[in-house]
């Protein structure tokens, strides 16, 4: 039985020359990004006024009003119908060790029998997914064993895109009732608020307009390529054996 390495790897060889052609032919300036709702197409989206109010908000982690929610949600719904998308969704990371989300459509019917395309801010801000299928913090009342998604504006939302159709996904924390973490996110932003107010406090001593402080944490692997003659002067790479000579 080959490896899923291996299936993947017949499977590209086995692509036609055509489908090949195509991607390559494909700059990946045009599709880096294309379904997610960065700050370039916010600015698209909303109003001059509006779209600096919350850049400024995000760049000061600091509350966004229901209003300037409102209006979000309104650019957020139209972009992403335009971009083909006819569900929503609060994605979040709940203890579980997988992803999770419960869709809704932009749908909702009038007071005429109609329907309506609509998302509104109180859809975007808060959700409240069926918690009994998530760790819900121990025994409890049955109102307050309920779980609930928070908006985390910090992240951009994105369209998931299956065969099924497509369906913007807004990046949430998950807190229980009492306002617990339930999930694997909001205990990250906790400790980035907490290097922050650290950091810039010990920072002010140097600088005192300095307000914020951004921490970041990403995975980095490189690869050196070594000659065998100066793999042989080098008693640490010969320890480490992480070389390709």
């Amino acid at each position: 039985m080959s490896s899923p390495r291996f299936k993947a790897t017949e499977l590209a060889i086995s692509r036609p020359v055509e489908d090949m052609e195509k991607v390559e032919s494909l700059k990946a300036t045009s599709i880096y990004g294309k379904n997610v709702f960065t700050t370039a197409k916010m600015k698209d989206y909303l109003s001059k006024s509006t779209y600096k109010e919350l850049i400024q908000l995000i760049g000061e982690s600091s509350k966004i009003s229901r209003e300037l929610a409102d209006q979000i949600a309104q650019a957020m719904k139209t972009w992403a119908i335009a971009n083909g998308a006819s569900h929503y969704t609060h994605w979040f990371q709940p203890l579980t060790g997988t992803t999770a989300e419960k869709h809704d459509a932009f749908f909702e019917p009038d007071e005429n029998g109609e329907a309506i395309e609509k998302f509104s801010g109180d859809s975007l801000v808060q959700q409240e997914p069926d918690a009994s299928s998530f760790p819900s913090g121990g025994i409890r009342n049955t109102f307050e064993a309920r779980g609930y998604t928070a908006w985390d504006p910090s992240s951009p939302a994105f369209i998931f895109e299956t065969a099924a159709g497509k369906t913007l996904c807004i990046p949430t924390v998950f807190i229980s009732y009492t306002g617990e973490a339930l999930d694997y996110k909001a205990p990250l932003l906790k400790a980035v608020a907490a290097i922050d107010k650290a950091a810039t406090e010990v920072v002010q001593y140097f600088d005192k307009s300095v307000t914020q402080v951004n921490a970041s944490l990403s995975i980095e692997q490189k690869y050196f390529l070594v000659e065998i003659s100066l793999f042989h002067t080098r008693t640490e790479l010969q320890i480490t054996l992480c070389t390709l000579s």
